[in-house]
């Protein structure tokens, strides 16, 4: 927030507003305080005014829109509007049915709502509340109208804006508000704290490693912090306390929402969400039109949240029902709650080629040798993602250890079935580059499989068949990759490995490999001192000079690991 918008700070959320309405024209028109829609409805309506402090888009502006909200009004960040602001926002929607204002459970919004209300009400403006009280961990069951409100927000207002849509009188709507909030649950958790605009720190720090349980949505501090868990045990600590909140005469209909707290990104969240449903589906519920995205948000905190809202018969069509806005837009959704996905069957296995014991020998020997690849790479994942990210992406480590335990596993499994050298490598090869994918994972695969053509499977391999392996693999990956040795790639470990063996003139593959990995390393040391010509470190330019090349490093480690497996091999 500081970077962008320091500047700007004290004026942030009004020009923030004034974005907003630009680059949503088409849908709303700017208040001084707020926006309201820009459509015209057929019929005079109940009106739904929703608000609150800035700083949580897509809440509340984003919520204006036919079958949602007919206005919103925007305080400063984190801050209530005035009085006066929902006075006169609520004064340009009234179409004559009366309004509700809606907003979350927070002191500073129930004074300003409140007393807004009361004067509208004595202007002759039939104005009732809805104040949003969703978070569990802020109040307990008995008396959660204290609670505050945070994502729930979503499915209370917009069930609201459904039935005022749908032409209910303010009592009807209110009525189903009220119950939308009983029958709402949510719950948050932070990894790190979020930034004001023009501020150089967060309002608070998490712990490295930890998550705080039980935000707000203002910059509130968690109420416990906890060391972070994997997705799967997040997923079953938010669920299981949502779920020891269902009503007494809650159904198994709920619609649920995965809320991203601003830097969340939302492949985690879909990660989650995968827990997420599985969690509530084996535990009977259908969940129905789920939300996972950017919903309320808290600046750039870090973070997620997750509602349950237990629907019954008159909550359920309200909540399905179509919806036009900036945040949330869909077709009425009919039909059933979530269904589970099949996959696509999966390729029929195809048995590996008949070899001879010999041969099947040898495709055990590379399933060894593939496994001690995997184990070595993984140990490795982390230095060759940190050398990568002096002049690359930083994935390297995570694409070899991908690709090399994916090889593993499939070599495993074909030598298993009783294939030779050729065909296991084939199919680890194969595997390499369906897990690891990517430039790096494309051309490993092609590498190993060149090299799988230089092998039998009625035999096991010699010294020599190994070399001329070596060398198709790598006149594959300078055809394909385009490189060539000083182009600071792994091709300068690759060369010098294969121009060793090629050399060698006694078939004592283990010996041959030594030397061999011995010359690759030093080469791969080497291109610290080269510039990058080829691959995204290209772009650095000079500026790559100095750092070694975290594939030609891995490729030199590959040959190292080659050389002990063979030595240990040729040693039992």
């Amino acid at each position: 927030m500081t970077k962008i918008c320091g500047a700007e700070a004290s004026r942030f959320a009004k020009t923030a507003l004034q974005g907003f309405a630009l680059a949503h024209a088409s849908m709303v028109r700017l208040l001084p305080d707020g926006v309201m829609r820009r459509d015209t409805q057929a019929a005079p309506k109940v009106v739904l005014v929703v608000g609150g402090g800035s700083g949580h888009y897509p809440a509340f502006l984003g919520y204006v829109g036919k079958g949602f909200a007919d206005a919103a009004v925007a305080g400063d960040v984190f801050a209530s509007p005035s009085t006066q602001a929902i006075i006169r926002t609520a004064r340009a929607a009234h179409q004559g049915r009366g309004i509700i204002l809606g907003y979350g459970n927070y002191a500073g919004d129930v004074l300003n709502f409140s007393i807004a209300a009361e004067r509208l009400n004595a202007e002759g403006i039939p104005t009732r509340l809805m104040a949003v009280s969703d978070d569990i961990a802020s109040a307990p069951t008995a008396r959660h109208l204290e609670r505050r409100g945070i994502a729930g927000d979503l499915a209370i207002l917009k069930i609201m804006g459904a039935a005022a849509e749908e032409g209910l009188d303010l009592d009807a709507v209110m009525a189903i508000g009220e119950k939308a909030n009983r029958r709402t649950q949510s719950l948050g958790v932070a990894f790190a704290g979020c930034t004001l605009p023009g501020e150089a720190a967060p309002l608070f720090d998490v712990t490295a490693g930890q998550m705080a349980i039980g935000l707000g949505v203002h910059g509130e501090q968690g109420l416990e912090e906890t060391p972070i868990p994997d997705a799967q045990a997040l997923a079953e600590r938010l669920c299981t306390a949502l779920l020891a909140e269902k009503p007494s005469d809650g159904s198994q209909s709920v619609a649920v929402i995965l809320n991203g707290l601003g830097a969340t990104k939302y492949e985690e969240l879909f990660v989650l969400w995968t827990h997420i449903t599985d969690i509530l589906t084996r535990h009977g519920l259908k969940i129905v039109a789920p939300c996972v995205g950017e919903f309320i948000t808290s600046l750039d905190m870090a973070g997620c949240s997750l509602t349950l809202t237990w629907l019954d018969a008159a909550l359920e069509p309200l909540w399905r029902a179509p919806v036009i806005s900036p945040a949330l837009t869909r077709e009425r959704i009919e039909g059933a709650g979530l269904q589970t996905l099949t996959p696509e069957p999966a390729e029929a296995t195809v048995p590996p080629p008949a070899a001879t014991e010999e041969g099947r020998q040898g495709g055990r020997c590379v399933a060894r040798v593939m496994t001690a690849i995997a184990q070595a790479l993984a140990a490795a994942e982390a230095e060759l993602g940190r050398i990568d990210a002096q002049t690359g992406d930083g994935d390297h480590g995570q694409g070899m250890a991908r690709g090399s335990d994916a090889a593993a596993k499939a070599a495993r499994a074909a030598a298993h079935a009783g294939g030779g050298a050729r065909t296991v490598l084939a199919i680890a090869a194969d595997a390499w580059a369906d897990r690891a994918g990517g430039t790096s994972g494309a051309l490993w695969g092609a590498g190993l499989h060149a090299f799988s053509t230089k092998l039998s499977d009625e035999k096991q391999a010699t010294a020599h068949e190994m070399a001329r392996g070596v060398m198709e693999a790598r006149d594959v990956i300078m055809r394909l990759g385009g490189a060539k040795p000083g182009d600071k790639t792994l091709i300068d470990a690759l060369d010098p490995l294969a121009t060793s063996l090629a050399a060698e003139t006694q078939d004592d593959p283990a010996t041959n490999w030594e030397r061999g990995a011995a010359a690759a390393q030093r080469e791969a040391e080497v291109t610290r001192l080269l510039q990058a010509r080829r691959g995204r470190s290209r772009t650095h330019g000079e500026r790559s000079i100095g750092h070694p090349d975290a594939g030609a490093l891995s490729l030199a480690l590959v040959a190292k690991v080659v050389a002990e497996s063979l030595k240990q091999t040729a040693e039992v």
